[in-house]
């Protein structure tokens, strides 16, 4: 009598094939997250340039420190740094990492 169900070997080889299809992935993550981060850290860069600019045609002279923009409420605290934890600062007037 024939049982019906599958072999320790092809239950094993299903599960190589598993495991090298998940490794095959992460790197491909991480590196996926790692571009979303600095794409979003771009893109925070150019809204403080923006608050700077905005702060320049207020006052007549530009911020010299990231926390002028935020006392005078053109930034919140957040967008004081990236999502990933970089502080965001002003050199030659632009906003900077």
């Amino acid at each position: 009598m024939k049982r019906a169900g599958f072999t320790l070997l092809e239950m094993m080889i299903v599960i190589l094939v598993v495991a090298l299809l998940f490794l095959l992935t992460i790197p491909n993550v991480n590196m996926v997250m790692n571009l979303i981060q600095n794409k979003g850290c771009e893109a925070q860069l150019s809204v403080v340039d923006a608050a700077i600019l905005q702060y320049f045609m207020m006052f007549d002279h530009y911020p010299t420190d990231i926390n002028a923009l935020i006392q005078e409420g053109l930034l919140s605290h957040e967008q004081s740094a990236c999502q990933n934890g970089d502080a965001i600062g002003i050199i030659n007037n632009q906003a900077a990492r």
